[in-house]
């Protein structure tokens, strides 16, 4: 098990602020905590190590151990605030499409007295059968089952109908006006079952807040309770499969606000309720017919929601410590360091941007914090004996998302049931976004880091060259826009900015289009929309619709976010490529390897001021990442997608091994590409440099390995001097204040 794990609540905190630390810790004996300014994160002894700063006489403090619990599973939450009425006759029906029937106890809902106790709940039992169980503070739970087994990805109808001295419980094909055979249905004594109008709280596919497992994998909709008078209800509801809207007595419709955690009871009480951990919302439905792709325009045919046990959107932990950030603490990249022996320690980090309207340098880096929450504990199968050796050898972080999966998994993976993942949350603890976490190592694959560790090379770098700079992440800039951009000479990216919205794309055009310098240091970056919302702090939405180099691929009628209801996928298929903001954009993908740039010979003399102090014509054929500048994910100029008419390309990449592939949407069948050129012709990296038309320009390198050569040999590099070249220039540039 993980010793110790942590988080706070942002990634972004201003001079002064208060960072809530959040610790789990199974030790029997206390912990240190410590501030820390990170320098470089990076253990590979070929590089310049790691480097840090110890801020202790700011911060440090030593507190007791204690366990939090990680309660993941989505569900909802009902407190029955207007009582039910007391009558003999009720029924509950729903219609549901389990996705993993077979998989154990999974309630579809649970009514609850006040002493929990006394229950009743429609489930699915161990035998993926439908069953109802009853339960008093007396007695031990009854239970009755349906014969048949429910079948994976199938919609039913269901129901379960109360009298005084029966139940009737059924599955049927919904809409059915037959009746269901005698193994999909199942009657019984209903003596000792708790009458309606003693519920307290109602669960949707949680058997509660407290409850270790039971927790329901697939689709609910419209989950009801309904009275009736007429008896046998048994042959009515056989007759009619929804009873009239006037028997209604609560009715949780799913179609109603589906950008919210709020569920909306249509019946009279008005019992509301509240979605727990983020289920998929915006999916289709029973009814669902595709004339419609868009649940906007027809929310019926969304009513449904998917719920899935390992789902997660906040770990809800209570507060360990407060840090106190001092009111002049310079911008930069921190840590908690919490520590309590060599195998039990901790970073919780976090960035601290300038004050408003007080930068203290001409120079800004963008933390892609919006890639980094999408890509949080991502799980890549790499967890064997050649990796661990590899990180004994360099002390590095030892706990991989392969083998804990206890706080969540990423975007780029699946859901127990199969599903893709569609939100992730910075409310956790995270294995990979951490110092000296290594996520590749193969042999060829050098420091192995990606994003937040990876991305402390450039740091390491301007650090090196005696060069402050602010720091702003992308929650930031989504929120401000452009103004928090204004202030500054030069903007640079990290490695792998992949992971936009509407917000942070208008923010970077504006500041472009008003005169600023952009140093595009990364690959496949600007790639992906993605959508968050003040209704689900922490939370980031990814629906991997139409193309792409895609983790999974999401279902048809279901392309756009639930939480903002904006069509999602790429920003090429929205209309928006990279090229036309950085002049480059995705094109392929190998493993984590490198290869080098070649100078192009036939570059104009204007641009000779770029290659001073280089006399080299292959460049960047090094580096602590894959071996080489221009490596691992690659972007490639392309005019007819928006690549500047004045944009220079400054150097390619080339000699390729063959595991590198060209991206999906640049093919068009098995032998043909959308460029109409050779697949290996469109497999490469363009150095680009362009003068926009508000003054400032635009430098973009279009690999994720580029920001891994700077450091090398010292930083005495062709790399390093290309890009110390264009920092400078921009620097000085007059275009902005």
């Amino acid at each position: 098990m993980i010793p110790i794990a942590g988080y706070s609540q942002s990634w972004s905190y201003l001079p002064g602020d208060t960072v809530e630390c959040k610790v789990s810790s199974i030790l029997d004996r206390p912990y240190s905590a410590r501030l820390v300014r990170i320098i470089c994160a990076d253990s590979n002894p070929e590089g310049p190590g790691i480097l840090e700063e110890d801020l202790s006489n700011l911060f440090k403090g030593e507190y007791p151990s204690r366990a939090q619990r990680v309660k993941l599973g989505s569900y909802a939450r009902i407190p029955i605030v207007k009582r039910f009425p007391k009558i003999e006759g009720y029924a509950f029906i729903a219609r549901v499409w389990p996705t993993l029937p077979a998989s154990g106890e999974q309630a579809i809902v649970r009514l609850n007295g006040a002493d929990i106790r006394q229950f009743l709940c429609v489930m699915i039992n161990s035998a993926g059968r439908l069953s109802v169980v009853s339960g008093a503070p007396d007695r031990e739970p009854i239970a009755y089952s349906i014969e048949c087994p429910l079948k994976e990805r199938t919609w039913y109808s269901i129901s379960l109908s109360v009298e005084p001295d029966m139940f009737v419980l059924l599955q049927n094909v919904p809409g059915s006006t037959t009746p269901p055979s005698d193994e999909n249905i199942v009657a019984g004594d209903s003596t000792g079952f708790m009458p309606l109008d003693e519920v307290a709280n109602v669960y949707i596919a949680s058997l509660g807040d407290d409850a270790e497992n039971g927790s329901y994998n697939g689709k609910i909709e419209l989950p009801s309770i309904f009275s009736f008078d007429e008896r046998p209800f048994k042959r009515k509801f056989l007759r009619r499969s929804v009873p009239a809207e006037s028997a209604r007595i609560a009715m949780w419709d799913f179609s109603q606000h589906i950008n919210s955690p709020l569920i909306e009871d249509i019946g009279p009480l008005k019992n509301h309720g509240e979605l727990i951990n983020c289920p998929a919302r915006g999916v289709r439905g029973s009814n669902w017919t595709g004339n419609e792709m868009c649940w906007r325009h027809a929310p019926g045919e969304y009513c449904a929601i998917h719920f899935h046990d390992d789902d997660l959107s906040d770990c809800k932990w209570e507060t360990d410590f407060r840090v106190k950030l001092p009111k002049d603490l310079p911008s930069g990249m921190y840590s908690v360091r919490l520590e309590a022996g060599e195998d039990a320690y901790e970073d919780i980090p976090f960035f601290v941007r300038p004050s408003p309207g007080k930068p203290k340098s001409k120079i800004c880096v963008i933390v892609p914090t919006f890639t980094y929450t999408v890509y949080i504990n991502q799980s890549r199968g790499v967890a064997g004996e050649d990796y661990f050796k590899t990180v004994m050898e360099r002390n590095a972080r030892p706990w991989n998302p392969d083998e804990h999966q206890e706080f969540g998994l990423s975007t780029y993976n699946f859901h127990r049931d199969g599903s893709g993942i569609a939100y992730s949350t910075r409310l956790r603890p995270s294995l990979n976004m951490r110092p000296k976490f290594i996520a590749m190592a193969e042999p060829f694959a050098g420091s192995g880091m990606k994003h937040l560790p990876a991305d402390t090379h450039l740091y390491a770098w301007l650090n090196h060259l005696g060069e402050s700079f602010d720091m702003v992440t992308d929650d930031d800039i989504h929120v401000e826009g452009s103004s928090i951009l204004e202030p500054y000479r030069v903007v640079l990216t990290t490695t792998h900015p992949e992971y936009q919205t509407r917000n942070t794309l208008d923010a970077l055009k504006k500041y472009i289009g008003s005169g600023g310098n952009l140093m595009y240091l990364g690959g496949n970056g600007f790639y992906w929309k993605v959508a968050v919302s003040d209704e689900f702090p922490g939370v980031v939405e990814i629906r991997r619709a139409e193309g792409g180099i895609r983790a999974w691929a999401a279902e048809p009628g279901e392309y756009y976010n639930s939480l903002d209801g904006e069509y999602g996928g790429m920003w090429l298929r929205n209309g928006r490529p990279p090229q036309e903001l950085v002049g480059i954009g995705f094109t392929a993908q190998g493993l984590f390897q490198g290869t080098y740039y070649r100078k192009n010979k036939n570059l104009d003399q204007k641009y000779d001021w770029i290659f001073e102090g280089v006399e080299d014509e292959v460049l960047g054929d090094f580096g602590l990442c894959g071996g080489g500048a221009a490596g691992f994910e690659l972007d490639r100029a392309e005019a007819r997608l928006g690549t500047p008419e004045n944009a220079a390309v400054l150097a390619s990449s080339e000699t390729y091994p063959e595991h590198f592939v060209l991206v999906p949407e640049e093919k068009l069948t098995h032998l043909t590409t959308w460029a109409g050129e050779p697949e290996e012709k469109l497999i490469r990296s363009d150095m680009v440099y362009f003068d926009s038309p508000g003054g400032g320009a635009v430098f973009s390198t279009g690999s994720i390995t580029y920001c891994g050569s700077l450091p090398w040999n010292n930083f005495d590099n062709n790399i390093s001097k290309i890009t110390e070249n264009i920092l400078r220039r921009f620097v000085q540039a007059k275009n902005k204040n």
